[in-house]
Formats: C-alpha cells, sequence, structure tokens
C-alpha cells in the first residue's frame, strides 16, 4: 500500500488530503503530484456523479480544473523559485521601485551604475527564494476548489484560473511570503545594497524621501504579482494548446469547455 493511500484509507479522503499538501511537494515531480493529488481527492476510484455537465461528470469537470490549476502553479512556481527566475525573466522582472528611478538616473550619470545593478539583482534573488512558499498554500486551497467554482472558471476567461487561486491565496500569500522576503533581502544582500545606493545618493535620496520607503513589502508585491502573471500564461497556455493538457483528463475537460 502506498503512502498516500495509507493516510486516505486510515484518515478519510478530507483529512488525508490536508494532511499530504506539504508531502506531495516535496516527494514529486509535476506529472506525479498530479497523479498523487488525484488520488487523494478521489478521482482513481470514486464512482462518477450522476450529474453531469455536458459529456463530463461534475466529479471529472471539478478534477479537471483541480488538475490544470496543480499544473499551472506547479509550473511558475518551479520557474520563478530557481536562480535567474525572476532576474533573467523580462515578464516578470523586478525594477527599480519607481520611486527610486530619479535617484538611479542620477546615480548612473555619476557612474554609480554598479551600486543600482546590485541593488537589482538582490530584490530578484529575494523573490526567487520566497515564492517558493506559494506551493503548498496554492494546493490546500486548489484541493477545497468546489463544483460552483470549477464550473465557472471552465466556462470563465482564459485567466479564470488564476483569478480563483488571487482570491483565495492573495492576502494569505503577501502575509506568509513578507517576513521571509525581509529575510531574503537581507540574505541575498538587498538590504544592504539598498543602504549603499541610498547613502551613495546624497541629497537625491533626500529629495525623494526614500526613509518612508518600504523595501520588502514593494519585493514582495512585485514577486507575489509575477508569480499570478506566470500562473495566468500557464492557464491560457493549457486552454489554448491541447499539447500543454498532460492528462487524458484535462484533456476531456478542456475539449469540452465552451468557448
Amino acid at each position: 500500500m502506498t503512502y498516500i493511500r495509507f493516510i486516505k484509507r486510515n484518515l478519510g479522503p478530507a483529512m488525508g488530503a490536508a494532511l499530504v499538501v506539504t508531502t506531495l511537494s516535496a516527494r514529486a515531480g509535476l506529472g506525479d503530484w498530479i497523479d498523487q493529488a488525484g488520488e487523494v481527492l478521489g478521482t482513481s476510484d470514486s464512482k462518477a456523479s450522476s450529474t453531469q455537465v455536458g459529456s463530463l461528470s461534475n466529479r471529472e469537470v471539478t478534477e479537471g480544473l483541480k488538475q490544470a490549476l496543480i499544473q499551472g502553479a506547479q509550473s511558475a512556481v518551479d520557474d520563478l523559485g530557481r536562480a535567474d527566475g525572476f532576474l533573467g525573466n523580462q515578464q516578470v522582472r523586478i525594477p527599480i521601485p519607481e520611486k527610486l528611478e530619479a535617484v538611479e538616473k542620477g546615480m548612473r550619470a555619476l557612474g554609480q551604475g554598479d551600486t543600482v545593478d546590485a541593488f537589482v539583482t538582490s530584490m530578484n534573488r529575494a523573490a526567487e527564494q520566497a515564492v517558493l512558499l506559494a506551493r503548498d498554500l496554492f494546493l490546500d486551497s486548489i484541493t477545497h476548489m468546489s463544483l460552483a467554482d470549477a464550473q465557472a472558471i471552465l466556462s470563465g476567461p482564459d485567466d479564470a484560473a488564476t483569478r480563483y487561486l488571487k482570491r483565495q491565496n492573495g492576502e494569505q500569500l503577501q502575509a506568509l511570503m513578507k517576513p521571509i522576503i525581509a529575510e531574503a533581502t537581507a540574505n541575498a544582500g538587498a538590504t544592504q545594497a539598498y543602504k549603499n545606493m541610498y547613502a551613495k545618493a546624497g541629497l537625491l535620496a533626500t529629495a525623494a524621501n526614500l526613509s518612508a520607503f518600504d523595501l520588502d513589502e514593494y519585493v514582495t508585491t512585485k514577486a507575489t504579482d509575477g508569480l499570478f502573471a506566470m500562473i495566468a500564461a500557464e492557464e491560457k497556455r493549457i486552454r489554448e494548446n491541447p499539447v500543454a493538457r498532460t492528462t487524458e483528463l484535462l484533456k476531456r475537460v478542456f475539449s469540452s469547455a465552451p468557448r
């Protein structure tokens, strides 16, 4: 008997799903994560609902959407939570804060461009470390998706699933990530790089009132925005490209979706 089946048999599907959230992300790759999540949720051995949505049962619709969300979220987290995940991706790269743009221009004009570049690099490194925290939070909310949510997502716009994840997790994710961002910005050198830039900016920093700027809040917001942007791109790809549907259930659900 597998570990997952043991949890399901002894704790039941609801408690089993909650307990396995952290286990799945630690032990499985994307394909295994989808398969094992489906097993905990009851996809593999439960009878389909007698109520049909088109040619699919309610259970198939719900589980298909859960698979799509798992696939999109895992892909986005994996892409961003590695070296250069943010820094090397122009779509989500965290730029110099707008409040500091005048300071940046002045410092580059004074030959201090390396200081600015070090600051930008360290902000993105902090985001790459912190974004990994989203994986378990997303899986937990996906596990508890209702049929009504699934039907609304299936018939909704290209980013309907992403909006669901953001609605369910956005504020909680920011609260979870911010203290980690604070530590990561310090470890990655962003805090020191910012202080160096502030010190070298002199009158430019005073004019911009940088003392009131919350660096950790800025990086946290940009990191979560970038994460949801990547999930939205993956969702759109799954909806539009049959090749991106990695399981048979995904293929059936999205080929039947009203467009």
